[in-house]
């Protein structure tokens, strides 16, 4: 077994990445070679990003009114979970929250709404106020706004945006699964169409919804066809009320496993362990970085709380990796 991980980081540390029946080996790799492949993972991590962790924070600056049916999203039409509901928020709000983040260590900011996407060119132009506060404060900016048109990536880039955030979720096959409010070649053209404007493209899934491992392998496969600059991983937080409440599927290591895969395929790209990583790897979050993770998420989520930012500051600087406040890109 160790001489197969081993051409799997090869494979990786020439930037080319493993093959699909290599990465669905890679997810049922047995407990007793799972710091080999952690090894494999953190080295390949090493070679093409370094040691420095990236910090991203966000903002819910509209909340639940989703006409969408996503199973595992508490802002969904579908979910009965007690959640604030509100219009979008003013911009000096999220310029107060920005500064916020970065005084907390964040390096990007995003400003995310719910819906499939802004309602009308009045939350375009707010929206792209916000971007240009944002940047102003010397971070990265943001925006997860749901599936927009060239004409809204356009605008919201000259007025300072930077990266795009749209995810995926699943694989093609399991999406009618998971959401059937609109196709998955809707979410596949507005990330095309973000990468041809030339913009950073965030874009990745959620794991622990039901899906199987050759679920998991298809989705990063799609992403890497995509070339997506950073791939964000979220871990499903069964929030009661929504139709996959009750539903705990994801251990620890299997959580790692997925982590792995994804940097053995994806040798080159960010890879962002975001939500849910609190309650499904608990006291192993900090293996998140070994097996090949090089950012998360400070402070809370959208509906759901996160830790204390110092609390993963302090992390990361046991692991003697590095971390930047603000950024350009």
């Amino acid at each position: 077994m160790r001489k197969i991980i081993e051409s799997w980081e090869e494979k990786a540390l020439s930037g080319k990445g493993i093959d699909p029946e290599s990465a669905l080996h890679v997810l049922s790799t047995p407990d007793e070679y799972l710091f080999d492949l952690l090894g494999a993972a953190f080295r390949v991590r090493l070679r093409h990003k370094g040691r420095n962790v990236r910090f991203c924070s966000i903002v819910n600056a509209k909340s639940g009114l989703c006409s969408e049916d996503c199973s595992f999203c508490s802002q969904s039409r579908v979910s009965r979970a007690e959640i604030e509901k509100f219009p979008l928020i003013d911009p000096d709000e999220v310029e107060t929250r920005a500064r916020a983040a970065k005084e907390s260590g964040a390096r990007e900011f995003s400003i995310v709404t719910s819906g499939v996407g802004l309602k009308n060119w009045k939350e375009v132009e707010k929206v792209g106020e916000a971007v240009g506060r944002v940047r102003a404060l010397g971070l990265e900016t943001c925006v997860s706004i749901g599936i927009v048109d060239r004409e809204v990536l356009r605008y919201l880039k000259e007025k300072g945006l930077s990266s795009f955030h749209h995810n995926l979720e699943t694989s093609r096959s399991y999406f009618p699964n998971v959401c059937t409010t609109h196709s998955y070649e809707e979410d596949v053209r507005v990330v095309r169409e973000a990468k041809e404007e030339g913009l950073w493209v965030c874009c990745g899934g959620i794991f622990g919804i039901g899906e199987s491992d050759e679920d998991r392998v298809e989705l990063a496969f799609t992403l890497k066809e995509l070339d997506v600059d950073s791939i964000p991983l979220n871990f499903l937080n069964p929030i009661p009320g929504t139709p996959l409440e009750g539903r705990r599927e994801l251990t620890p290591l299997t959580c790692l496993r997925i982590i792995a895969m994804m940097r053995l395929v994806n040798p080159t790209k960010e890879i962002i362990v975001c939500g849910g990583r609190e309650v499904n790897l608990r006291d192993l979050q900090s293996l998140m970085f070994v097996a090949g993770a090089t950012g998360t998420m400070l402070g809370n989520y959208l509906t759901t709380l996160g830790r204390p930012p110092e609390e993963d500051i302090q992390m990361v600087e046991d692991l003697n990796l590095t971390w930047t406040v603000g950024g350009s890109r």
